[in-house]
Order: C-alpha cells, then structure tokens, then sequence
C-alpha cells in the first residue's frame, strides 16, 4: 500500500508546476505584462461571443476567460499557452445545451475535468500526437463553417430559431430575416467583420477586433439603432457552487463528457504544438497541459463557466506579442477580471450584432486556405479523410468527425501498407553453378525448385491476397519460403501462411523456410504455423542452405545424380547470387557467403537435420 502511494505521489509530483516554472515570471515581467493585456483586448469579445454562442451567456464566456484562463496558465504544460471559451467547444457543447440545459452543460464540464485529470496522471498526453493531419485540417473547416452559420441569426438580427442542427436554423433565421429584415443589425456586422479581416492584413499588431466593437457600441448608442445588446451582467464573479450537480444525471452524461474531454485534450495540446512551433527553446509537456486543463474545466463550472480549452488564435497572438512565460496568460485572465468587476455596465451594452461580426471574422481567420488547397492536392486519400471529416463536422458533430476521420485514415493507411506486401518469386538459374558440364543440372534444379521472397508486413490486412497468390504455386516439387525481408507478422499472418503450407503439401509439395527474423519465431511457433517444419529439419537460417536441402531432397528422389549434391557450394538464393538479403537492402547489396535469419547482426540458427523426401 505504501509503495502505491508513493508511486501516485510521484506522479502527481509530476505534474504539478516545477520550480523552474513559477521562477520564470520574474525573468521579463514587463514583456509579459504587456502581452497579457494584448491578449486581454483581443480575448474580451471572443469570450463574450462564444459565451453567447453556447447558450449560456456573455457572463459564463467571461467566467471561463477568467478562471480556466488562470488555472490553466499556473498548471498547464505549455508557458505560452492561453486557455479560454473557444469556438470549437462551442459547436459541441450547442447540442448539450439544447438536450440538457445550461446545468447539464456545467455538469458535464465538471466530468470532463476528472477525465482530463484521468487522463493527465495515466500519461496518455503523447497519443493525442497521433491524429493525422487531413483530420485536423479537415476538423478546423468544419468548425470554420459551424462557427460562422450560429452567427447568421445575431448577425441578421433576428431571434435564434429553435433547433440544434446549426444549418437548418441558419437557414430558418435567414428566412426569418427575409420575411421582417433588419439591416442595421446585418450592415453592423459586415461592417466588423470587414474592418477585422483588412486590419488584420494591414496591422496584424492591433486589435481591430475591439476596436470595431467599440466604434459599433458606440455608433449604436449615439444613433438609437435598432439592434439587439448584450444584456445586464452581474458585476463580478458568482459565488463557487455545486448547485447545478444532479448525480442522477451522470449516467447520461458520461458520453457528452468524454466527448468534451476528447476535444480538451485535442485542441489544448494541437495549439501547444503551435505555440512551440512559433516560439524559440520551448517545448510544453502534454501530461502537464492535460492537468492545467483538467483543473481549468472542474472549476470553471463552479463559476458559471463553460468548459475550456487552449485558444490557438489567443495563443499565436500571446507568441507574437513577446511572450516569455505563464505571467502573460495569467496576466491575461487577471485584466478580463478586472474588467468584469469594473465595466459590467459597459459590457452589457455591445450590440450582439458587432460581435457576430467579430466571430464570423474569426471563423474565416481559422481557415488556412494554402494548406487546405495543398492537403487536398496532396493524395487522394488525404483529400477523401479531409473532406469527410469537414462534412460530418457539419452535418454530425465534432467527435463524431474526428471518430470518422480516425477510422477512414486508419482503413487507407492499412490500405497502403498491405499494398506492400510482395510475393516475389526470385528464379535460382542464375545463382546455381554455371560450370558447362552442369547445365542439366541447373535445369532440373530450375524446374523443381522455387524460391519466394516474402518482402513487407505479413498481418490481418495483406494475408488474404499473400495466401491467395501463395497457393497457385504448382508443377513444382520445392518451394522455399525466403522470410528475412517480412517487417512483421501478426497472429493473422501466421495462420494464413501456416495454411498456405498446408495447402501446397497438400499437393505434394515440401516447403522449406529460411531466414525467419528472431522476433518472428514467437508468434509462428506460438500458433503451430512451423513446429512441423522445425522437427522435420525444415527451418533454415539462411537460403543457401535450404537450397542445399533442396538439392539433397532431389538427389534422394532420383532427379539429381547423388554425387552432384553432397555439399552445397557457394550457392544463393537471390537474382545477384547472393545469400538471403537481410530486410530492406536491395539484393545486391550483400557479399556471397551466408547470412544470419534477420538484419541485426545476430548470429544464426544452426540448419536443422537434412529432411527426408516426402
């Protein structure tokens, strides 16, 4: 018991901040202070907006900016990360506030919390690496386009239909629109959008995004416009509470939740992954950005906040600004505090419409047009896994997309690696004495002897087609089964190449096998697929001697004169007359002479016993 305490000590010891990490902040305040405000500017309308957009307020937006926002910059893994309400979560958390309420969604924030923690302490950090690229690509589309139709209605000002499906309520609120149009509300937000989308080209330094939100509040204050506002907002933080935990509740939450805790974990680490990439000497620790994470979402909903993940935008825009350490993220979470405190008041008057402009801005940022083009021209497969993942985004949800898109990449990626398997029959002409006096030798060797390079991955999804090739072997009275170049070999190739064995003695045909790999004996022998072979002498280390038992095989048969086939000479198997070739070098890569059964340099087995004809 003491030593699995002490062990769940040290992993937790683990986790949590180093030294070295809380010593940062003092080595550049001043540069981090002032990347923490840059962020704040930039952070204040997205958090009001993805607040908004998750159906449970500006004033759980703000919650999340400022509480997830500093725990996940103390705990997390990534010193340049910033965490906060963003619009991917957004688009998965729309249809639990449509099935569940806005408690159901903080419940759920509070599991996904545990699940991250879960998964933080079980070191499951490094496998979220493994999503390939046309998922994420694909994914980051689809919530492009999600993000930007649940602005349609605010941005038409008209009151969001019901629903959860998000294109058919666009298209509802623009009928909406047609039939009682509000153009105040819909020139407002083209107005943000444009001025977001040129500054950004002109100025990628300054935040246009609040600048146009306050010129639009502004204008809509002076002229009286007719459009919808943000609303009263409490002035200050509500008191932490577990009120909203309905524990009978859990069960049909669980799949929502590891559904939110699936996307935390997805966008935290892939907008680390981007912040490492734009910085110089940094390197975040996953395990670490999924504890940060799991802390920022148990607590976040004690607030009223929504659950949160690392915001890659905020975060490029924390890089760009100079920052050095955590103080700037925390710096940030801090001023959006501040300002909750201090200018609820101010707040509450911004036009939904304005920041329907700031989001659908956003949404067309997140596109990266070049590398989407180049994905798509890529290969055939990366554009089918992207194009899939897009649109089951849209028309599904986002786990269910990144589930597809996991699935398609795997089938294609099997696909690819079956396809290099080979069977490839090597003749022995070439490689048997060449002596004048030996042709009818050569001949009969050539015509009853064959030998076949097996050159790839032997397993479930290539050992169909090898077993298929493998039995129209006929007319010939040896095969041997040449095994140093197979990758690897799972239980399903095994089997199909024991019955493939089978099926050629069947005809009566011996088999013989050489240069199996050290790793590959386990599973042959596990499963039966060569101990036949192995007792009968059938199992060689290298070709050039199961061509000797070959020859002697046909010496005691009648066909080759016995005094031809006492010793097996300088003979190879390969078409340069090499020995077996070791995995992966091209045949005339080795020198003449044997070789051991596999590529590390390991000595050989020894031949067994000469077989006996069969």
């Amino acid at each position: 018991m003491n030593d699995l305490l002490l062990a769940g000590w040290a992993r937790l010891r683990s986790v949590l901040p180093a030294r070295a990490d809380l010593a940062a902040f003092g080595r550049h305040p001043r540069r981090d202070l002032l990347a923490g405000l840059t962020v704040a500017i930039v952070a204040l309308p997205l958090a009001l907006g993805f607040g908004i957009s998750s159906g449970l307020g500006a004033e759980a937006g703000l919650a999340t900016a400022v509480v997830a926002g500093a725990l996940a910059a103390v705990f997390g893994g990534s010193a340049l990360q910033v965490s906060g309400p963003t619009g991917a979560m957004t688009v998965v958390l729309v249809p639990i506030t449509h099935a569940y309420g806005p408690t159901g969604v903080l419940t759920v924030g509070v599991m996904a919390g545990v699940i991250l923690l879960g998964l933080s302490l079980a070191r499951a950090g490094r496998f979220m690496t493994l999503v390939p690229a046309p998922v994420v690509e694909g994914f980051t589309l689809g919530i492009a386009c999600v993000i930007g139709l649940q602005q349609v209605p605010a941005a038409l000002g008209v009151p969001t239909p019901e629903g959860d499906k998000v294109p058919a309520v666009a298209w509802q609120a623009v009928l909406d629109f047609a039939a009682r149009p509000n153009w105040a509300a819909l020139a407002m937000a083209g107005a943000v959008a444009a001025v977001m989308l040129a500054g950004a080209r002109w100025r990628p330094t300054v935040p246009f995004s609040l600048l146009a939100v306050a010129a639009a509040t502004i204008v809509a204050e002076l002229v009286e416009l007719p459009v919808d506002r943000i609303g009263e907002l409490p002035a200050g933080l509500p008191a932490p509470s577990l009120a909203f935990l309905d524990v009978s509740a859990l069960g049909s939450l669980i799949a929502p939740a590891i559904a939110v805790a699936a996307l935390a974990a997805l966008e935290s680490l892939l907008s680390a992954a981007v912040a490492d990439g734009m910085s110089v000497n940094h390197k975040h620790d996953p395990d670490k950005e999924l504890f940060g994470q799991g802390l920022a979402n148990l607590f976040a909903p004690l607030f009223g906040g929504v659950p949160a993940t690392g915001a890659i935008a905020r975060t490029a825009v924390n890089v760009r600004a100079g920052a050095t350490s955590r103080l700037a993220s925390l710096a940030h979470a801090a001023i959006l505090g501040v300002i909750v405190f201090t200018a609820a008041d101010l707040v509450g008057r911004i036009p939904l419409a304005a920041l329907a402009g700031v989001l659908l801005a956003t949404a067309v940022r997140m596109v990266e047009v070049g590398s989407v083009r180049a994905m798509l021209r890529s290969t055939r497969s990366d554009a089918l896994v992207l194009a899939l993942t897009a649109i089951a985004t849209l028309a599904l949800d986002l786990v269910a997309a990144v589930i597809i898109g996991l699935i398609v990449s795997g089938a294609l990626a099997l696909r690819a690696i079956a396809r290099n398997v080979r069977l490839e029959d090597v003749p022995l002409h070439r490689d048997l004495p060449g002596d004048h006096d030996e042709e009818e030798e050569r001949a009969l060797l050539a015509e009853h002897i064959v030998a076949y390079r097996l050159d790839g991955p032997l397993f479930f999804a290539a050992a169909h087609r090898f077993l298929l090739e493998l039995s129209e072997v006929s007319d010939v009275s040896v095969v041997i089964l040449r095994m140093s170049r197979v990758t690897t070999i799972d239980a399903s190739g095994a089997l199909v190449l024991g019955d493939a064995i089978t099926r050629l003695e069947r005809r009566g045909v011996t088999v013989l096998v050489s240069g199996i790999r050290d790793g590959h004996h386990k599973p042959l022998r596990a499963l039966g697929v060569i101990a036949r072979l192995d007792e009968a002498g059938r199992v060689f280390a290298s070709t050039p001697e199961a061509i000797a038992a070959a020859r002697r095989l046909l010496s005691e048969a009648g066909i080759l004169p016995a005094n031809r086939s006492a010793a097996p000479g300088p003979v190879g198997a390969g078409r340069t007359g090499g020995p077996d070739d070791p995995a992966g070098a091209p045949p005339s890569s080795e020198p003449a002479g044997p070789v051991g059964a596999g590529s590390s340099g390991e000595p050989a087995e020894p031949a067994g016993p000469a077989p006996t004809a069969s």
